[in-house]
C-alpha cells in the first residue's frame, strides 16, 4: 500500500467516523421510502438559466413526466403552468424563525397550490407553523440534510435509511436523493447549469462577487441578498464550496449505481461531470420510437 492509499484510507476513516457522529446530533425521523418502484422518468427542474429554453422548446416532453421544482421557483409565473408533482425546499433561509426577503411570499405561494403535490422539507422543520398551514392537497414528506461521506459500505446503509445523504451543497443533491426514495429508477436533470465560475470575479477592493443567474429574472432584492452572502467570503472558500458540490455528485452517482438508478444530465453546457449526458430532443425522440 503506497502513501497515497494510506492517506486516502485515513481520510475516509475520519470522514466515516464524523458522519456517524452527526446522525444522532442532526438527523430526525425521515418519511418512509416508497417501496414500489416507479417506471416513469422523473425530471428535476433546477433553476439554472437553461431551464427557460427547456420550458419554451420542450414543454410537452416535460409535462408528460413527473417533475420536481426547487426552492424559489414557486414565485415564478411558470410555476402554476408547470404544476410540478414534487417540490423541495433546502435553503436554510426558508426555515429560520424570522422570515425575511422572499420567504414569506414563497410560503404564501405554496399555500395557494390547488393540485396534488408532494413537498419535501427537512425533518428539522417538522413542527414549523408554515408546514402545518399547507393545504390538504399537499403531502409533506421529511428528509435529512445531514451530510455523510466515507466508506461505501457504511454510507449506503445511511443513505438507504434516509438519515443522511452526500454533502448537500446544492439543492439538486437532496432533489435526486428524495426522488430515489420515491422509487424512481430513472432521473433526468434540466436547468442544472452549475457554471457559477463563469460569473465569479474579485473587485479591485478584494471583494468577491458571484452572480448566479436563474431561469427567472432576479430582482434587486435578490441580487442584494446574494451580494450580502458573499460580503465576507474569500475566493478560495468559494472554490472549496464548488469542489464539495461537484464531488458530492460523484457520491450520488455511486449510490445511484448501487441501487440500479440511472441519472442523466440533459442540461446543455452544464458543468456537472458526474452523470452521463443526453438532450431533451434525444429523450423525446427515443420515447416516440419506443426505445
Amino acid at each position: 500500500m503506497n502513501i497515497k492509499s494510506i492517506q486516502n484510507f485515513i481520510s475516509r476513516l475520519g470522514a466515516s467516523a464524523a458522519s456517524i457522529v452527526k446522525i444522532p446530533l442532526m438527523s430526525g425521523k425521515p418519511s418512509p421510502r416508497n417501496a414500489a418502484p416507479r417506471e416513469q422518468t422523473a425530471i428535476v427542474m433546477g433553476n439554472g438559466p437553461s431551464l427557460r429554453d427547456a420550458i419554451e422548446n420542450h414543454r410537452d416532453f416535460i409535462m408528460a413526466h413527473p417533475r420536481l421544482a426547487v426552492n424559489l421557483s414557486a414565485l415564478t409565473p411558470d410555476f402554476r403552468d408547470l404544476r410540478p408533482q414534487f417540490y423541495i425546499l433546502a435553503d436554510i433561509a426558508f426555515f429560520l424563525k424570522e422570515k425575511t426577503g422572499k420567504v414569506p411570499a414563497l410560503w404564501k405561494a405554496l399555500c395557494e397550490v390547488d393540485w396534488p403535490m408532494t413537498l419535501f422539507v427537512p425533518a428539522s422543520a417538522r413542527r414549523m407553523p408554515e408546514v402545518s398551514r399547507l393545504p390538504a392537497n399537499i403531502s409533506v414528506k421529511f428528509y435529512n440534510l445531514t451530510p455523510a461521506e466515507g466508506f461505501d459500505c457504511l454510507m449506503r446503509p445511511l443513505y438507504d435509511s434516509g438519515l443522511a445523504m452526500p454533502r448537500p451543497r446544492n439543492v439538486l443533491i437532496p432533489s435526486i436523493m428524495c426522488l430515489m426514495r420515491e422509487g424512481f429508477r430513472r432521473i433526468l436533470l434540466i436547468g442544472a447549469d452549475h457554471n457559477w465560475s463563469r460569473t465569479l470575479w474579485v473587485t479591485d477592493r478584494n471583494r468577491v462577487v458571484s452572480v448566479q443567474p436563474h431561469f427567472y429574472k432576479d430582482d434587486d432584492e435578490e441580487l442584494k441578498r446574494a451580494e450580502d452572502i458573499f460580503k465576507n467570503v474569500r475566493i478560495h472558500e468559494v472554490y472549496e464550496n464548488y469542489a464539495i458540490a461537484f464531488r458530492s455528485y460523484f457520491n450520488v452517482k455511486a449510490y445511484a449505481d448501487s441501487r440500479g438508478v440511472e441519472i442523466l444530465n440533459a442540461t446543455p453546457g452544464s458543468f456537472i461531470d458526474a452523470f452521463p449526458r443526453t438532450t431533451l430532443h434525444d429523450e423525446a425522440e427515443a420515447e416516440i420510437s419506443g426505445e
